[in-house]
């Protein structure tokens, strides 16, 4: 990967389908988040897609899906084949893993096989949708595996699309998103990158407080217009997280040119824009 001929790099896109007639979520969740984003644009590119859409805007994306079959009931994507399609495709693509923690000693396996065979860069959490509470010791065997090998865990965080308007949100608890519950993951594995992702509404001084306090952790900025994020955290991207704060747009429900415009008209410092929309990224991930 060519970084310096690089725009951007955006931390957080999803696969939404291998390109065989199955999609990460089932049809009731894909249609309520396609109305909760206002999506507009394709709401299932595979994986090629995605590489096309990024490499013509001299963008990178690290790219995964979320194994959520324990909690939910619908078989994942396969993070094995989107590690596969991110080495076809490596000038732009940057692969993650995803494990449900729920599975036990079986995910901790197969969270090194993914490392170890097919390349992984880091892992995405997602715990509203896995059903599980991240400070949880008994993920702490998992935890241990991603630290030793040099990952990077991106955990969403605040509340979520997924089953946003259905009845009792299809069962999808927001407390497990609190990011304060990350917060002793990165007491207890100082060594673990670790991202919280999105604005943590209605979390979000926590997750500044956290990113401010531990120095393992990093924000990223996306699942929100720029245009919409909380005062408090633009203030502090152009300060205490400057060198902190990470570009994501959580494609393909807001695509990186939506949330390019938008971050164009924040005030911040020029110093501070190539920061987040690069140089952060490529720090954290050893680009």
């Amino acid at each position: 990967m060519d970084v310096e001929s690089l725009v951007a790099i955006d931390v957080h896109t999803h696969v939404e389908s291998d390109g065989h007639g199955h999609f990460s979520l089932d049809d009731e969740l894909m249609d309520a988040s396609a109305k909760y984003f206002k999506a507009d644009a394709l709401r299932t590119p595979t994986i090629d897609q995605i590489a096309d859409h990024y490499r013509e805007r001299q963008m990178a994306a690290v790219v995964f899906t979320v194994d959520a079959e324990h909690e939910m009931g619908h078989p994942p994507l396969s993070s094995e084949e989107i590690a596969e399609g991110a080495a076809r495709n490596n000038d732009v693509l940057i692969p993650f893993g995803s494990v449900d923690p729920r599975r036990g000693v079986e995910a901790v396996e197969r969270a090194r096989r993914l490392i170890g065979d097919h390349g992984v860069r880091g892992f995405k959490f997602h715990p509203s949708l896995q059903g599980f509470r991240p400070d949880d010791e008994r993920w702490y065997p998992l935890y241990e595996v991603l630290q030793d090998s040099g990952m990077v865990a991106l955990f969403h965080t605040g509340q979520t699309g997924i089953g946003a308007g259905l009845p009792g949100g299809r069962g999808i608890k927001l407390r497990y998103s609190d990011p304060m519950l990350v917060d002793d993951v990165a007491a207890d594995f100082p060594h673990l990158s670790i991202i919280l992702a999105h604005p943590s509404v209605p979390w979000v001084d926590s997750s500044i407080s956290i990113a401010t306090h531990k120095a393992n952790v990093f924000v990223d900025l996306s699942g929100w217009r720029p245009k919409y994020f909380p005062p408090q955290l633009v203030r502090q991207v152009g300060t205490l997280l400057k060198h902190k704060a990470l570009f994501g747009s959580d494609f393909p429900v807001i695509t990186p040119d939506r949330w390019m415009a938008d971050f164009d008209e924040l005030d911040l410092k020029p110093e501070v824009r190539p920061l987040v929309l690069k140089e952060n990224t490529a720090r954290l991930l050893r680009l």
